[in-house]
């Protein structure tokens, strides 16, 4: 260990990136295409949990909805002192007229919530006029971008999808959600989102997955009802997020708390899902031998 100590004192093994509050959620908002986080915070806030996120983290960029676009209401000693409802207001009628996208996200950061600007009466005055946007509440102190990614989501099922989607009741065997890594967080996330659709539309599975290059995108939301069931595949997060949709609109879980890692994991993860679904293993056997046939040959 002693050879690996730096002059300062410190390793220099490699460490995942630390993390945002919860308003660093933003970037769950920045992965789903065609969808707009619009910020009620104080200036640099959004700043802050770009560089820290995405900047420093494998230089992952802003994307469509990231970084400098991301709108913000910069709030300052007036909003402190008066109030800054009536600038979100303003701020989300000109977003609305600039900006494109399917779904606007509203979040309120800490200055928002201490001095308790109603964001939710602001951007229900435009869900009367059914705009497809939605508000969290997502004030550092609620916890870190994890407890915010799950706020976020639940605010976009309830304001959202439940309102929006059409025949919620009917369901399409075979269509599962999938809840799993954190979008920014792990620098790679949008390669494990990818391959886990891949590998489960491979075992004959449809797949919303909702976040990253390989989602469809907010469209996908509106089918979230739809799905057989639910999988998490994390240690926790996401947990929440199905129990509500197990409530909401009937529909079971499975948990998986660690992603496969490895042809064997990855093997062993496929048959407990193809279980859990009763379905017939047939197509997800040959992909399974098809697949192992590949990592035995390299």
């Amino acid at each position: 260990m002693s050879e690996n100590l730096c002059v300062n004192g410190q390793t220099n093994s490699i460490n995942q990136v630390r993390y945002g509050c919860a308003l660093g959620a933003l970037h769950s908002v920045v992965a789903i295409p065609d969808a707009m986080p619009i910020t009620h915070c104080g200036p640099g806030c959004v700043d802050k949990q770009y560089t820290s996120l995405a900047f420093y983290n494998g230089f992952q960029g802003g994307g469509y909805a990231g970084g400098s676009v991301t709108p913000s209401v910069n709030a300052g000693e007036r909003e402190v002192i008066f109030g800054g409802e009536n600038r979100l207001r303003e701020l989300i009628k000109s977003s609305l007229r600039i900006l494109d996208a399917e779904l606007f996200v509203v979040l309120n950061g800490c200055i928002g919530e201490i001095v308790g600007d109603d964001i939710g009466s602001v951007v229900g005055e435009f869900q009367k006029q059914d705009i497809h946007i939605v508000y969290a509440e997502t004030g550092g102190f609620k916890g870190n971008n994890f407890i915010g990614h799950e706020i976020i989501v639940e605010s976009i099922i309830n304001q959202y999808v439940d309102k929006f989607a059409e025949n919620k009741d009917v369901k399409e065997k075979g269509l599962i959600n999938v809840w799993s890594q954190l979008p920014y967080q792990n620098t790679f996330w949008r390669g494990d989102l990818g391959e886990i659709k891949r590998i489960l539309e491979g075992a004959g599975f449809k797949v919303n997955i909702l976040f990253g290059n390989e989602s469809a995108g907010v469209s996908e939301w509106k089918k979230v009802p739809n799905a057989q069931f639910n999988l998490v595949i994390s240690t926790w997060m996401g947990v929440k997020i199905v129990k509500l949709l197990e409530k909401k609109y009937n529909q079971p879980y499975l948990h998986v708390p660690v992603l496969p890692i490895g042809a064997k994991e990855t093997s062993r993860f496929l048959n407990e899902v193809v279980q859990f679904a009763k379905i017939d293993s047939e197509i997800a056997q040959k992909f399974i031998q098809s697949e192992e046939k590949i990592i035995i040959h390299i």
